[in-house]
């Protein structure tokens, strides 16, 4: 049941002796669990006043009641702003409403303290820093909650069970969070003390000062990252980078890398919890809000991953393009080998080392490539089986050729390997593939990479 700010202002009488309101305004809280107002009294001191909805929200504000008197003067003084005290209850059957004290500052929007300054985003993350440095052993000490990380984990998980059994929850999004709960690396944490419900409407401000903070309803020992969570909700990364940068460096701790992943997580999987919350209420509202929220996250999952691919495809298509360029550059040109007839009147050498050579007849000769010797002299053909003065063809091939045995053999019996034809039938050899006026037939080449042309011998006659 709804109550109006008039109504908390005579609950605030009856909890506080002598308070008496002069003025009365509605004050912003979570609605699903508090109604809540602000007071001025006849004597200008200001008041607040929470009144719980159901059991549990009750059950929080107990448990506030129990934190704020662990918070003895001495840990309040090691605090940059200032903390509410509680100053009278009031019981009506199992709710429970409280009046706290009146505490300095003013309430800004996420929008008012984005656009604020970096003075102000650098002011929240000192103040979160503090909270994060409270001595453990004073929540342990009040029985409070108190998790490790692998016992952090394995509550998120055992939440996502229970989410998923509503069948509301797109398979995208439990898809994403079961593979983020599931990376072990990313949970690999320091526990800290954590507000639990830090957001703007618990951030009271004076000027740029961060002068009070309130809502310590769910203090816990647990994740440092579930108090970022509010400022992913606020949809400004240099925001959020201003208020990290200021927390590492009033922070005592090392740097958390995947800090700001889990409060990404965090945020995202609250819509999972109110959603639980809502069906266990059996608010149809919640729950209608719960799911359009849901849907808004998968649109945003699915077109950011989307997107991701479009971006892991054209770096793909990049790395592929440099590596081609990159191989194209250290591969060496084919060589150009260029064939040069030589008349018999004038048979020049292919280097100076032939120079004495002895001219037997018209010679192919390859320029431009290593290959082997162009002609063999008289001795050479001697030892080879024939007799002086005996023409041979002569073949022009490249260094390494694997033919030069068949050659001498076919020149010695009278038979031409090349064109298979008989001796007897009169027609010329044919050399190397060439026909008989020079051309190739099958325009392959004795080594890869050159270019070569047969020329016809003419036999030199006896002398």
């Amino acid at each position: 049941m709804k109550r109006t700010p008039m109504e908390l202002a005579a609950m605030a009488s009856a909890a506080v002796p002598g308070l008496t309101p002069t003025g009365v305004a509605g004050s912003p809280d979570d609605a699903a669990d508090f109604d809540a107002a602000l007071l001025l009294d006849d004597a200008g001191r200001r008041w607040r006043v929470r009144s719980p909805k159901h059991l549990e929200a009750s059950m929080r504000l107990e448990t506030e009641l129990l934190v704020l008197r662990t918070f003895v003067p001495a840990v309040r003084a090691e605090l940059p702003f200032a903390l509410p005290y509680v100053a009278g209850t009031v019981r009506q059957g199992e709710l429970c409403t409280f009046v706290y004290s009146h505490l300095p500052g003013a309430l800004r929007s996420i929008d008012a303290l984005v656009t604020a300054g970096s003075s102000v985003a650098a002011e929240i993350g000192r103040a979160m820093a503090a909270i994060h440095a409270i001595p453990r052993e004073l929540v342990t000490s009040a029985d409070l909650p108190s998790y490790s990380a692998n016992e952090f984990r394995q509550r998120r998980l055992n939440e996502l069970d229970q989410a998923a059994t509503t069948g509301k929850i797109p398979a995208v999004l439990l898809r994403r969070w079961e593979h983020a709960l599931e990376d072990v690396s990313l949970w690999r944490f320091k526990p800290t003390v954590v507000h639990g419900d830090l957001h703007e409407d618990n951030i009271l401000l004076t000027g740029e000062r961060v002068s009070a903070v309130t809502g310590w309803t769910d203090l816990r020992v647990g994740d440092p990252a579930d108090d970022f969570a509010w400022l992913i909700a606020a949809n400004d990364p240099r925001f959020t980078e201003t208020v990290h940068a200021a927390y590492l460096e009033a922070s005592n701790d090392p740097e958390d890398p995947h800090l700001i992943r889990r409060a990404a997580l965090s945020a995202e999987f609250a819509l999972a919890q109110w959603l639980v919350r809502g069906v266990a209420a059996e608010n149809s509202t919640m729950v209608d809000e719960a799911v359009e929220m849901l849907g808004t996250l998968e649109e945003d999952v699915l077109a950011q991953e989307a997107s991701d691919r479009r971006d892991s495809q054209a770096r793909a298509a990049d790395a592929r393009a440099a590596e081609a360029e990159a191989a194209a550059a250290v591969r060496p040109a084919a060589a150009k080998v260029t064939v040069v007839p030589i008349a018999p009147e004038a048979a020049p050498t292919a280097s100076g080392a032939d120079d004495a050579a002895p001219d037997t007849g018209s010679v192919s000769r390859v320029v431009g490539a290593e290959t082997g010797p162009a002609t063999e002299n008289s001795a050479d053909a001697a030892t080879d089986g024939h007799e002086p003065g005996e023409s041979e063809p002569v073949t022009a091939r490249a260094a390494g050729t694997q033919q030069e045995g068949e050659a001498d053999e076919a020149a010695a019996s009278g038979v031409d390997t090349d064109s298979g034809n008989d001796p007897d039938t009169g027609n010329e050899p044919v050399v190397d593939g060439a026909s008989g006026d020079g051309a190739p037939r099958d325009g392959n080449s004795s080594q890869p990479g050159t270019e070569t042309t047969a020329l016809p011998l003419t036999p030199v006659p006896d002398k």
